[in-house]
């Protein structure tokens, strides 16, 4: 008989161990630090407590993640309030970009529209591969590289290494395009997950929308 049978045929008959209560306190084995030998009752109290602490610290992390949520939706909430104030497009962006650059510490943000007129940087002219490539975003997508043509967009003020993120704006149809960059390679990388950026698409899209012609 091997270990595996022995296994096997001990959960196969929990009654063992009460048929055999005494003999089992009298079995010691080795000390999962080593250096001496304890019961099992005493082996089962630190793996308890082991797993206590494994716990714990899954525990903590829950924590500090909830909290750093809640100090994430204390600023989109921020954001909404000054988007739903905004009396125009140019008061949309301007809350928009202020409050990415001041509480999301974001250093570099630049956005396009193709739908409307102005003068404001918004409304320059932009490539059909800028297009083509926000129009063909289902998702915010993160990068090590600036994408298509949206280098020109920071005017030369993002890094030449760095990391970005690009969110389509659109109520239907893409109208737009947010591209956030950050000298911190790591800040933005493929497979990153992008809930919070993709509804910051919706909250400047759908506020940008508002105050546009109809497409």
């Amino acid at each position: 008989m091997n270990s595996e049978d022995v296994a096997a045929y001990l959960n196969a008959h929990p009654e063992f161990f009460e048929q055999y209560a005494d003999m089992i306190a009298q079995i010691n084995i080795p000390h999962p630090h080593g250096g001496r030998t304890i019961p099992i009752s005493e082996r089962q109290i630190l793996t308890l407590r082991e797993k206590g602490k494994q716990l714990e610290g899954k525990l903590r992390e829950v924590i500090q993640y909830g909290e750093e949520n809640d100090v994430v939706s204390q600023k989109m909430h921020a954001l909404s309030l000054d988007l739903l104030r905004a009396c125009d497009v140019q008061a949309v962006v301007s809350a928009a970009v202020k409050h990415l650059r001041d509480d999301f510490a974001v250093p570099h943000v630049a956005l396009r529209l193709w739908r409307g007129q102005g003068d404001a940087p918004e409304f320059q002219a932009v490539s059909d591969s800028l297009r083509n490539f926000a129009n063909g975003l289902t998702e915010p997508s993160c990068s090590s590289e600036a994408a298509a043509d949206t280098a020109a967009m920071f005017d030369g003020a993002a890094p030449a290494t760095g990391s970005y993120a690009y969110v389509p704006l659109r109520d239907g149809a893409t109208f737009g395009l947010l591209a956030l960059a950050s000298e911190e390679p790591k800040r933005y990388f493929p497979g990153m997950g992008t809930l919070y950026l993709a509804r910051l698409g919706d909250l400047i899209g759908c506020a940008l929308a508002a105050h546009l012609p109809p497409a």
